[in-house]
Formats: structure tokens, sequence, C-alpha cells
């Protein structure tokens, strides 16, 4: 099936041209096919390898940023050095040297977030309930359809009200719902990257979720936001691609642009 909104050529161009090059990726339902099972949601085949190349090439600054917390990346992805991964939403950055920084939260989202775990515990199967740094999740991915509104009514109408009074937000995702932090998202991790940049990078952010709006917002003029999913859905993103051949083909055509720069760049030097 191809994509309704292909990437522009223009894009390309500019790209090649860019004196930086950032590659912004998603991971689960971007680079991964969503599974009940999170602890063996591994890449599309082929997908780490064309990753593990550009990396090996250093031409592009390969950035992958997530609702998971970030530890549970580098097992998945399977690359050594991982590339640079940002968290739980931005709020860990985990480096490929293994550096890790977490900032410390406010003592009142703290405090919520601990009530909020308390009235999910009491109210469905801790299984369900996912925690991370800033964050807690409630996946139903897999479950019957009456299963799941069980679920919610249990859980989503504590957590609305929970977030209506406290520094929290409440957002769906594919799957469930989470409760997080308002103050580090998607996006502020990509603003964070792009003013580490500079002013002559050129980036991409690939994302399939509601929570990778933010990301899409926050490239603005600097690069191009991509939609990766097999059904399409209303997105600021400016193009769409189907997984898994689209993906591979985006990112070997990324590739194959960065050499061609690269080798420019020597020649000159």
């Amino acid at each position: 099936m191809a994509a309704t909104r292909p990437v522009p050529a223009e894009f390309w161009a500019q790209l090649g041209a860019a004196g930086r090059r950032c590659l912004l990726l998603d991971y689960d339902g971007t680079l991964a096919p969503f599974t009940p099972e999170r602890d063996r949601a591994v890449p599309y085949a082929g997908v780490a390898a064309l990753l593990a190349k550009m990396l090996a090439a250093r031409h592009t600054r390969i950035v992958i940023i997530s609702g998971r917390k970030a530890h549970d990346i580098p097992p998945l992805l399977n690359i050594r050095p991982h590339p640079e991964i940002w968290g739980s939403h931005g709020l860990e950055r985990l480096r490929p040297n293994g550096t890790y920084a977490i900032p410390e939260l406010p003592a009142d989202i703290q405090t919520a977030l601990a009530s909020a775990r308390r009235l999910a515990v009491a109210g469905t199967n801790p299984a369900r309930l996912e925690e991370k740094p800033g964050c807690l999740a409630l996946h139903w991915r897999g479950l019957a359809d009456e299963d799941v509104r069980t679920l919610r009514t249990a859980v989503e109408p504590a957590w609305r009200e929970l977030a209506q009074r406290s520094r929290l937000v409440l957002r769906g995702f594919d799957g469930g719902i989470e409760l997080r932090s308002e103050l580090f998202t998607k996006g502020s991790a990509v603003a964070t990257v792009l003013a580490e940049a500079g002013a002559d990078c050129r980036a991409a952010y690939l994302g399939d979720d509601l929570t990778d709006e933010d990301a899409f917002c926050a490239l603005g003029e600097r690069g191009l936001g991509v939609l990766v999913r097999t059904e399409y859905r209303e997105t600021r993103a400016a193009a769409w691609l189907n997984p898994p051949e689209e993906l591979l083909e985006f990112l070997a055509q990324w590739h194959r642009v960065g050499q061609t720069a690269q080798a420019g760049q020597v020649a000159k030097e």
C-alpha cells in the first residue's frame, strides 16, 4: 500500500545540503510493531541493521524518544553502542556511553503520582499497571472489549479527576492510557535536541501515536514530521509511511543521502 503522503523530494535535497542531520524516532509502533508482550517488542526486520550502519557512518545523530523507560530500549534494539535515548516522554536521557540523567520531579507531582498508583492498584489488576519515572501507564492491549471497558471504568475517571487538580496530564495511547507530569513531553525532548544541534541541522521525527504529536509540533520549520502506521489518522505530520516496507525505504534513503553529503564534505576538505 503506497503512502498517501510521501516524503517530499525537496526534503531530501535539504537534508543533503544541511550541515548536520538529526533523525528522531519513536520506538513502539514506529520502529517495532505493537505486541501485548512488551518485553518482546523487537524492531521490524532490517530496521536495527540500517540504524547500526548510520551510527557507524556518523553522518547523522540518531535519537530515540519513547514513552518507555530509557533502559528498556537497548536490549530490544540490540545495537552496540546504542543510540541516544530519551525515555519516559523526555524525562530520562541515556547517552550511548551509558551516561544517564534524570531530573527530580517537584514534590507535588510525586505526591499526585503516588495517589494515582494507589487508585489504580485498588481498582484493577496491578499487572496492567506500568510504573515509569514521572508516569503511570495502564495497558489493555490484547484484552477483549468488555474487559477493556471494565478496566477503564475502574481507573480512568479517578485519574481524570486527579489530573484536573494537579500538574499531571491524562493522555491516551494505542493500547492504554497514561498519567504523567506536564513538565516533560516528547516535544520538549525534540526542542532540546534541536537546540543542541544548531541552526544548520535538518531533522525528521518519525512516530505513530498521539503522544508523538507534541514532537511533530516541536519540529516547526526545522524538519519533517513523519507518521508511521498502517492506518492513517489526523496528524500534524507532513508525511505518512506504511511500515515496515516504507519505513525501511525511508531509512535506506536517509543513509544514502547522509553518505553522499559526508563524501562531499570530505572532498571539500
